[in-house]
């Protein structure tokens, strides 16, 4: 794996993380801002041909 996938899944992960964090602490604007970031990623991602799992929030 080279280190823009390797990168590129991490931030996923760290965003799917912060995402739901924010979801559990009730905070609908980081909600709405960390899934436009995820969004983006995963958008990234497919552009790129990088397999994201199944690892939805």
């Amino acid at each position: 794996m080279d280190a823009f996938t390797a990168g590129l899944l991490q931030r996923i992960k760290a965003t799917e993380s912060d995402l739901s964090r924010a979801r559990d602490e009730g905070d609908d604007f980081l909600v709405d801002v960390e899934q436009g970031e995820l969004d983006d990623l995963r958008r990234l991602a497919a552009e790129h041909g990088v397999e994201v799992g199944a690892t939805s929030v």
